[in-house]
């Protein structure tokens, strides 16, 4: 880990500034709304358009890095994301702040496709998979500190959004002069959505849901904080808590899912996520309740992401997953789209703030009801010829799957040979027992 970030200090140092004011604009968002009397339904239009333009720009972003660069689409892009953050306070009007997250939402796609090209170019066989470990830590940690930022100022005020914007501008220097060279760009053709269904319908299904539920977790936490009347302070430990869960309890379940079916896990870890989900809803006027009933979510959401990928990766061969990784982000994006406008839609009616937590209830529900129903369908793949759990985080890109596929891939490969070579070392030095037996003989 200590190479790694050696080698790939200032893309990490970079990215982490930029989760800082992602994170910050997010939740500062939903807690400004409430102060301009925006309604829940605005809102959720709002927060929606973020995931619109993310889905967009990890379509598009591909074809614009081929045209002009790494360089110039990170430097351009980072640049409008600092503006679009000013501009939000100036015009408190629900169209321009929906326009200004379609626009971030895309600038953002493609700067972490940017980034995460650099990563793979930095990373070796070696240490990718603690490449990868730490890009996630290292986004995880820039939205906690977001959420610790929100407190140094009025969020009724301008200050709060200055310092995001800030923060964006100064995350490209540090990358743009010490990554070199830029590394060369290739994308795998997707695989067609109606093959990817017949391949693994749980996997397609389970991508759609769990968009709904990041998306709410990302997007509509603050907005519902604003609507239970929680604090400045409440509302910033509250979206806290759901990314801290989601890395202490990442590698823990990535262990345990290596070492039973897939599917059952599935079910077990959405059942959990759903039960945290509905105290949330029952006691969430109760803050320490409310705190860890998003740990729990948190931390049942984002490893389900992981879970589903690696369970889709089983039925493949290792030729299409790339191919594959494609489709599953494109499902992912339609669900996380649509994610906000119902959770929206729920707290407007009489459930109140308690839909934000029933929307992801129902959503664990049904993902635990159809991979018990999957489980029906098909046999499961032998524990010890599944492929290996990779942490991937939810608002990864194609490029960042794709290398968590090719992590993945080496070390089966780097364990097939090592059990291979213990094999043959075992061989060379068993007793031969005919041997052994003619000698017992000669001496008699």
């Amino acid at each position: 880990m200590i190479q790694v970030v050696s080698s790939a200090w200032a893309l990490l140092l970079g990215m982490c500034l930029l989760m800082v004011g992602n994170g910050m604009q997010g939740t500062l968002l939903g807690i400004r709304g409430g102060i301009e009397g925006f309604s829940t339904l605005q809102m959720s239009i709002v927060m929606s358009a973020y995931f619109v333009g993310f889905l967009g720009g990890s379509r598009m972003a591909p074809g614009m890095i081929r045209r002009v660069g790494h360089v110039r689409v990170f430097a351009a892009l980072a640049s409008l994301i600092s503006a679009v953050m000013i501009l939000y306070p100036t015009f408190p009007n629900t169209i321009v702040w929906s326009l200004g997250r379609v626009l971030i939402g895309f600038c953002f796609s493609a700067v972490y496709v940017t980034a995460e090209s650099w990563l793979n170019n930095a990373a070796t066989n070696e240490n990718r998979g603690q490449a990868l470990s730490a890009y996630m830590i290292v986004q995880t940690l820039g939205i906690v500190i977001a959420q610790a930022l929100l407190l140094t100022a009025d969020p009724s005020g301008f200050v709060l959004f200055v310092i995001p914007s800030v923060l964006v501008s100064i995350a490209v220097t540090p990358i743009l002069l010490s990554i070199s060279p830029t590394p060369p760009f290739g994308t795998t053709k997707p695989m067609s959505l109606s093959t990817l269904m017949e391949t693994s319908p749980l996997g397609c299904v389970g991508m759609f849901l769990l968009g709904g539920v990041f998306s709410a977790q990302f997007g509509m936490a603050a907005v519902y904080g604003a609507e239970a009347g929680l604090s400045v302070a409440q509302i910033s430990l509250f979206v806290a808590a759901f990314f801290v869960g989601s890395v202490i309890l990442q590698y823990p379940i990535g262990w345990i899912s290596d070492r039973m079916d897939r599917r059952s896990l599935i079910v077990i870890t959405a059942l959990i996520g759903g039960a945290g989900s509905m105290v949330g809803m029952m006691l969430g006027h109760i803050f320490p309740i409310l705190l860890a009933t998003a740990f729990v979510v948190g931390g049942m959401s984002n490893p389900l992401y992981s879970l589903i990928m690696a369970h889709t990766n089983d039925f493949l061969e290792q030729e299409d997953m790339a191919a594959a990784s494609g489709g599953m982000l494109f499902i992912n994006g339609l669900g996380a789209v649509l994610g906000p406008v119902i959770t929206g839609w729920m707290m407007g009616t009489a459930l109140g703030p308690g839909g934000f937590y029933l929307f992801t209830a129902v959503l664990f529900a049904a993902l635990a009801g159809y991979a018990s129903y999957r489980k029906t369908q098909r046999a499961a793949v032998p524990v010890d010829e599944t492929g290996n759990y990779v942490p991937i985080y939810p608002s990864a890109t194609a490029v960042a799957v794709e290398i968590a596929q090719e992590y993945a891939i080496e070390s089966e490969q780097e364990a097939a040979e090592e059990a291979a070579q213990e094999n043959a070392e075992a061989d060379k030095n068993a007793p031969d027992s005919d041997n052994d037996f003619a000698d017992d003989i000669k001496r008699d």
